[in-house]
């Protein structure tokens, strides 16, 4: 699951109001002081340096000076997120790159990362943006496949999951519970861009936000791991689950995916991985976390991987300490299942506190340089 976030709706209606410019603008623009919006956070202030701003990309360069964590987003009016940096601790800095098209917008922090943010206006006027690296183009082209595939696997391994509810097969939905849950997983690089799909599949009991109903995978998870029982409710929850997700799959081809996006979607996961999931909190019942952490890493990769080719040639060093990384966040992960070829991980009740350090030292290894991959690709 990824973090709680202000609400979403489907990403098609974004189409109109938002276009992937990456790689759009000059190598001299995007280095321009005039690209580049400060943003001051603190426990009860957001300040930022421009209202004003021209199309194309922007960079917000974000030093927290509260006390509490907090997290900064681009806005549409309806809340609809453009980009996000997540989890800015007190006193650091962070950067992030998004993507605007002409229009009004918010920058949002979120001191404490709960509420609705404190919120600066931002004005983008408009302006020609040059036609970006068709090798850009295809990369999203090959993301968006990659999602459709990723989807397209994930209903019949959820059908079986929840025949075997329907049927009261406590063990067999058990077994079935973690792979029904690896193209998801894959897929979150990108999850704010299939709308509202996320928190009725995807959240925890301590994600609700007030007032929602608790649906999905984990309340299904609670109930045959901890609870040890399935009910009628269970019944009909699982149901829910594969309308749900059919609704997701039916979603991908329309989704509004940019090369950023998918660059810094893959940053805000591995950020999620090492502050949350590495406590086990995501599947705390059924302690399959290893599952979920190789498919958030496997996508991650595949955004990367797509979107290499630019990132070489703007930044050969960047690229080539992403490889050294994520060869050696695999290469631990590896030694947690009996083959490569496997998906059953050692579950992580078993996995004490010192090899939980080792794995989120290795997720952050990689999230460091992973965080420049937006500003190499939007050269």
């Amino acid at each position: 699951m990824r973090a709680a976030r202000l609400s979403v709706v489907t990403a098609v209606t974004a189409v109109t109001a938002l276009t992937a410019v990456t790689g759009c603008t000059s190598k001299s623009d995007a280095k321009d002081g005039d690209r580049v919006i400060s943003v001051t956070a603190t426990d009860s202030k957001c300040e930022t340096s421009k209202k004003e701003i021209s199309a194309g990309h922007v960079e917000l360069a974000i030093e927290n000076k509260g006390s509490k964590v907090t997290e900064v987003y681009v806005l549409f009016p309806d809340d609809r997120v453009v980009s996000e940096r997540e989890n800015i601790g007190p006193g650091t800095k962070q950067r992030v790159t998004a993507e605007v098209k002409a229009g009004s917008y918010e920058i949002a922090c979120k001191p404490g990362m709960k509420g609705d943010g404190i919120r600066q206006a931002l004005k983008v006027t408009g302006g020609s943006v040059a036609k970006r690296d068709p090798r850009l183009d295809k990369a999203v082209a090959a993301y968006r496949g990659y999602a459709q595939t990723q989807a397209d696997e994930t209903l019949p391994r959820v059908a079986t999951f929840v025949a075997a509810i329907k049927a009261g097969n406590i063990e067999a939905a058990k077994k079935a519970y973690a792979p029904s849950r690896i193209g998801w997983e894959r897929t979150e690089p990108v999850a704010e861009s299939f709308g509202d799909i996320d928190p009725l599949v995807d959240t925890r009991a301590d994600g609700l936000e007030a007032g929602q109903k608790w649906t999905g995978w984990h309340r299904l998870e609670k109930s045959l791991f901890a609870d040890k029982k399935i009910t009628a409710e269970d019944k009909t929850l699982a149901d829910q689950l594969v309308t749900d997700l059919t609704d997701w799959q039916k979603r991908v081809g329309k989704a509004e995916i940019t090369p950023t996006s998918m660059a810094n979607g893959a940053k805000e996961l591995l950020d999620e991985v090492a502050t949350g999931k590495i406590t086990g909190e995501e599947d705390r019942y059924a302690h399959t976390d290893l599952v979920d952490f190789k498919a958030n890493v496997e996508g991650a990769q595949q955004s990367y991987e797509l979107l290499k080719p630019v990132a070489a040639e703007n930044d050969a060093a960047l690229t080539t300490e992403l490889d050294k990384q994520f060869a050696a966040l695999n290469t631990l992960l590896d030694t947690y299942r009996p083959n490569t070829s496997s998906y059953e991980f050692t579950s992580y009740e078993k996995v004490g506190a010192a090899d939980r350090k080792k794995l989120s030292d290795a997720v952050n290894a990689l999230a460091e340089p992973l965080s420049k991959l937006a500003a190499a690709v939007a050269k």
